[in-house]
C-alpha cells in the first residue's frame, strides 16, 4: 500500500486524538480517586505564558480539523471553546473524531500539491503544499499540543505513562 494524503493524516489523526481522549479519562479518573476539583486540571498552566490545559485540547482537536478541512473545502464543525470540564474535553475530542471519520479518501488523496494558506500566530500566514502542511505543521501541531496535555496531567500527578500517550486505550 502507498502512502496518500489520507493515509498520512486521517488514521494519525483519529489515532493520536483517541489517545487523547484516554488520556483525559485517567485523568477523570484521577479527580474522582483523589477528590480534588477538576479545575485544578483544566486551568493548569506548565508557565503563565502558555495557554491552559483546555486550550491544549482545543488546539489538538482544531489543527487536524482545520488540516483536512483547508485541504478538501469540507465544512469543519466550529467550536466556540466553552468546554471548561473534563467531561466537555472529551466531548470535544469525540466530536472532532466523529467528523474526521465522515472525511471520504478521496477527498484528500491526489491534492498533495495543492497550496494551502494558513493563519499563523495573530498577524501571520504562512503557504505550503497540503503534502507539506499535513506533515510538517498540522501533525506536529497537534502532537505538541497533546504532549503539553501529557506533560500537564504528569505534572499534576496523574499516574499516566509514554504507553498511554502511543497507545492510548489499547494499552
Amino acid at each position: 500500500m502507498s502512502t496518500t494524503l489520507s493515509t498520512a493524516s486521517l488514521p494519525v489523526f483519529t489515532q493520536f486524538l483517541g489517545n487523547l481522549r484516554h488520556l483525559l479519562t485517567k485523568a477523570q479518573a484521577d479527580v474522582a480517586s483523589r477528590g480534588y476539583d477538576e479545575q485544578a486540571l483544566v486551568q493548569y498552566r506548565l508557565s503563565p505564558d502558555m495557554l491552559p490545559f483546555k486550550n491544549q485540547i482545543f488546539i489538538a482537536c482544531d489543527a487536524p480539523k482545520l488540516c483536512v478541512s483547508r485541504i478538501t473545502g469540507l465544512d469543519a464543525p466550529k467550536y466556540d471553546n466553552v468546554e471548561n470540564t473534563l467531561a466537555e474535553l472529551v466531548t470535544r475530542v469525540d466530536n472532532t473524531v466523529a467528523w474526521l471519520k465522515t472525511v471520504p479518501a478521496n477527498a484528500l488523496d491526489g491534492l498533495e500539491s495543492k497550496e494551502i494558506t494558513f493563519p499563523v500566530g495573530k498577524t501571520g500566514s504562512r503557504t505550503m503544499t497540503a503534502e507539506a502542511y499535513v506533515k510538517t505543521w498540522a501533525t506536529p501541531n497537534m502532537y505538541f499540543h497533546i504532549t503539553t496535555a501529557y506533560n500537564i496531567l504528569r505534572h499534576n500527578g496523574v499516574a499516566i505513562g509514554k504507553v498511554d500517550f502511543l497507545t492510548g486505550a489499547t494499552a
